[in-house]
């Protein structure tokens, strides 16, 4: 629900705030006085094109904030609403609500901040589009359009459709992408061919040297080693010889473990406890020349000592090297080539049994779709019945006693240029993203009049209350949403205006319901009666504010809305009875 919203150089506007509350509040005020712009912020605060030409003359910026509350709306829109939250780091203020703001400069440029966070506007877009629906002028055109009329009718039956409408999704993925690689195969099936060859060609080169996991990297360590070879061993037997005395004349003594020996011997015969006790030190220093003798022992033995080693060595990594300047920088990458290089051999293949399977696996997938499509059109084709139904009732009660709404469920024909055309009972039809079907509206205006689609057949007034009866009946589905409707009644008056009062006023019981109006049989309907007042500073600028209305206010401003009559005591007598009818039928209708 929509609490607060702040207004800061946006048209005719220098500043204005405006609370609202649950159930139906109207905008009313003169013409010019600024009522739009109210819309238009809300526009603005669910992610619309910015525009500089709507901030005031004069102002470096339009900044328009508004604050959010989510405990009202479904459980659906929360978790929508608390997903796009988190994927923003948005946060909540201490009550729970969230403060939106977008800001539009003069030379154009725009910024969003969703809960204290930089954000793009489509993400504002994404915030607001549970919470909030706001219904322009051009929101009555779009209704026109098939798919806003295929989308009001999917919204009508969600329970039954949108399970059908996801399969359907599912299945016909799965057909175009079988689909899709039965046409490459097919048609690249002599390039495809040659890529084989070249695959297994490559394959077979890299399975005869059979490469091993970082062997390179050895082989690199061990050519390396095997250069030094003689340096090596010479190294190690001196420091063997060193430790364990000459090897050809051992009985010198002259190795580092004799003498070491030899001072312990003398340390241990020693009288003074002083010289004595350093006897074990030289213990130790003899266990470490022992383990080092062993390793140096052991380090001599592994050297190779085939002469012909290091070449088999280097004749092994010249094989490898000829498999890195093909495939890979080392043989790790070249490995992991070659799998990829299976990967890809498994789906080259475009022998004739491969393609025939193929063609197979498509047309199981094809039924799939067809299957999952007939089922979507014959849940939408019964479920169009009921929304014209309900849709003409509300009409009824709109002053549109004899119109009729039809809503006309048919099978999409593919084009020409269709890329992947179902074919259903012998027709080749366009399978779209939402299935086979156009949906038109037909509105048949009064009794007798043919029915024509909505383009041709309403006029101004008529497509605003076809617009209110379809929001009033899919409402019935929904709560706590805001809704905000600009000048729905326009080209409406009289006892047309009362009823569009009476249904607002009820669909407000479920919704927050905002309307800009300038009808006073609408005015009278609302909960929360807000007026946006223009004035002149004398110096030829205008401001607008916006400021809530007492009831002894809302007398006057309806007079006024009664053709001018607020300074009359007739007119002041007109509008208590407007506010008093609509106050016992609202009553009567809680009840």
């Amino acid at each position: 629900m929509l609490t607060e919203i702040r207004i800061d150089g946006l048209g005719v506007i220098s500043t204005a705030t405006a609370q609202f509350h649950e159930g139906l509040t109207v905008l009313t005020g003169e013409t010019g006085a600024g009522k739009t712009m109210v819309v238009t912020s809300l526009h603005l605060l669910s992610g619309a094109r910015a525009d500089a030409g709507r901030v005031r003359l004069g102002a470096t910026r339009a900044v328009v904030e508004g604050r959010f509350t989510v405990d009202e709306v479904n459980p659906s829109a929360r978790a929508e609403v608390a997903q796009v939250l988190e994927a923003a780091a948005a946060e909540q203020d201490d009550d729970g609500s969230v403060i939106a703001i977008r800001t539009v400069g003069s030379d154009g440029r725009s910024r969003a901040h969703l809960g204290g966070r930089g954000v793009p506007a489509s993400v504002l877009a994404d915030f607001t589009a549970p919470l909030l629906t706001v219904h322009g002028q051009n929101d009555q055109l779009r209704l026109q359009r098939p798919e806003q009329q295929l989308n009001a009718l999917d919204q009508f039956a969600a329970d039954t459709i949108g399970p059908l409408l996801r399969k359907y999704r599912v299945h016909r993925r799965s057909w175009l992408d079988a689909r899709g690689e039965l046409l490459e195969r097919t048609a690249r099936s002599r390039e495809l061919a040659l890529e084989a060859d070249r695959l297994k060609h490559s394959l077979a080169e890299i399975d005869g040297i059979a490469p091993e996991p970082g062997e390179d990297e050895r082989l690199v360590a061990e050519v390396r080693r095997l250069s030094d070879l003689d340096s090596l061993r010479e190294a190690a037997a001196a420091a063997h010889d060193a430790l364990t005395g000459p090897a050809d004349a051992p009985e010198t003594g002259s190795g580092a473990l004799d003498l070491l020996g030899g001072a312990r011997a003398r340390l241990e015969s020693a009288e003074d406890p002083a010289l004595s006790g350093l006897a074990p030190r030289l213990g130790e220093a003899i266990a470490v020349v022992v383990d080092l003798t062993a390793e140096l022992s052991g380090y001599l033995q592994d050297l190779p000592s085939d002469p012909g080693a290091l070449d088999s060595l280097l004749t092994r990594q010249a094989e490898l090297k000829t498999l890195t300047r093909k495939y890979a920088p080392d043989i790790d990458g070249v490995l992991a080539w070659a799998d990829d290089a299976r990967s890809r051999l498994d789906s080259l293949d475009v022998s004739e049994e491969a393609l025939t399977k193929l063609a197979a696996e498509v047309e199981i997938a094809a039924e799939r779709v067809r299957e999952s499509a007939r089922k979507l059109s014959a849940a939408r084709t019964r479920a169009a019945g009921k929304l014209a139904a309900a849709v003409s009732a509300e009409l009824s009660g709109l002053a549109m006693g004899k119109a009729r709404l039809e809503v006309e469920v048919r099978q999409a024909q593919a084009g020409p240029q269709d890329s992947a055309p179902l074919t259903i009972g012998g027709k080749e039809l366009h399978a779209g993203g939402s299935g086979v079907d156009e949906v038109e509206f037909r509105l048949s205006a009064h009794s007798g009049a043919q029915s024509l689609p909505l383009s041709k057949s309403a006029s101004g007034g008529e497509l605003s209350r076809v617009m209110l009866a379809l929001e009033v009946v899919l409402a019935s589905s929904d709560h706590g949403a805001t809704m905000v409707f600009d000048e729905v009644d326009a080209g409406v008056g009289g006892r047309a205006a009362v009823e569009i009062g009476r249904r607002l006023a009820r669909l407000a019981r479920t919704h927050q319901v905002i309307v800009v109006t300038h009808l006073p049989q609408v005015a009278a309907f609302a909960d929360t009666h807000l007026v946006v007042n223009k004035s002149d500073d004398g110096k030829g600028k205008v401001n607008s504010g916006v400021r809530a209305l007492t009831k002894d206010e809302r007398v006057i401003e309806l007079a006024r809305m009664l053709a001018g009559l607020d300074d009359t005591e007739t007119g002041r007598a007109h509008a208590e009875e407007l506010l008093e009818t609509a106050h016992a039928e609202k009553a009567g209708a809680a009840s």
